[in-house]
């Protein structure tokens, strides 16, 4: 039994080609491929569903998972089950744009009395999903004012947090609140596969994540994202980046930018973490924690400094 992890390996169509002559071959022991985080598109899924019909192919599970997969891709790969349908169990096209049209096409091709597929993924599908790279995983998020410190100042519809300089504002009593820390959280608890794009500005900002659970009035490690055990964080300033988690700290060297943008994306189901200097067309890598996450986890947010700000 051979599996294959080649997710998120910016693979082309030359691949897909390489990767169906392997298929294709009668000496492969090839049983599990995942392919998930590719641009394949419609034309890499089309090379590959040449292999994936060849009668000498005997792949069990295949994991597309946003590949930027629509109708057309979903049309080839009925083909190729139709001309080998004896050996495929598990195919994952979660994250694509299938439409309903090719949902249909799949449903139809699951009916053929010969097909052994018994797990057929296709959720979270959507035009979103065929943004290239982890943007397609984009999630729409606000902060939420009940947790929101009296120092802090929420606008643009709650997308945006400032600290403002020795002003109370009129927050009513609310346990969520943060008391002695100048954090919010975001309204959203994840779980599944999310993308989110952060703007900080002024001297520097913390971004992450945590459980609800977190305390909302206490010392720094009760309190304060990264400095838990139920909570992540990168803290953002022009000098550095720093990672946290369990009050342990992780230095990120990385050359100076003028960008101000960081994107995060959590898979919660994988148990991943990562944090990417972000750029119009590109995404720069800076760290990734690992863990088993148990709970959703809410984005949040802690401004160091007077007249900083972090935008969603």
């Amino acid at each position: 039994h051979v599996f294959t992890r080649l997710t998120g390996c910016k693979l082309t169509n030359t691949s897909c080609k390489v990767l169906a002559s392997v298929l294709s071959s009668n000496s492969s022991h090839l049983r599990e491929l995942d392919l998930s985080n590719n641009d394949l598109k419609d034309s890499g899924v089309e090379l590959l569903s040449a292999g994936l019909g060849n009668p000498h192919c005997k792949l069990e599970t295949l994991r597309l998972s946003g590949c930027g997969v629509t109708e057309e891709g979903c049309a080839s790969l009925v083909s190729a089950l139709r001309s080998n349908p004896s050996h495929l169990r598990e195919l994952d096209l979660s994250y694509n744009h299938p439409r309903d049209s090719g949902v249909r096409l799949l449903s139809a091709g699951l009916e053929d009395p010969h097909c052994r597929l018994e797990k057929l993924n296709v959720e979270h599908g959507g035009e979103y999903t065929m943004k290239p790279g982890l943007r397609k995983y984009v999630c729409d998020l606000t902060m939420d004012p009940n947790t929101a410190h009296r120092l802090l100042s929420l606008s643009e519809e709650n997308r945006k947090v400032t600290w403002r300089r020795k002003k109370q504002l009129p927050y009513p009593d609310h346990p969520e609140r943060f008391k002695d820390w100048q954090q919010v959280l975001c309204r959203e608890g994840l779980t599944g596969r999310c993308y989110w794009e952060v703007e900080w500005s002024g001297r520097g900002a913390v971004i992450g994540v945590t459980y609800k659970g977190i305390s909302r009035r206490g010392g720094v490690n009760d309190c304060c994202l990264g400095y838990t055990d139920k909570s992540w964080s990168l803290d953002c300033s022009d000098k550095s980046y720093t990672a946290w988690h369990n009050n342990n700290a992780t230095t990120i060297d990385v050359p100076s930018s003028s960008s101000h943008r960081v994107g995060v994306y959590l898979d919660w189901p994988a148990g991943t973490l990562s944090f990417y200097r972000a750029s119009s067309d590109t995404l720069t890598h800076l760290i990734t924690f690992t863990s088993t996450f148990t709970e959703p986890l809410y984005p949040g947010f802690y401004v160091w400094y007077v007249d900083s700000s972090v935008s969603l």
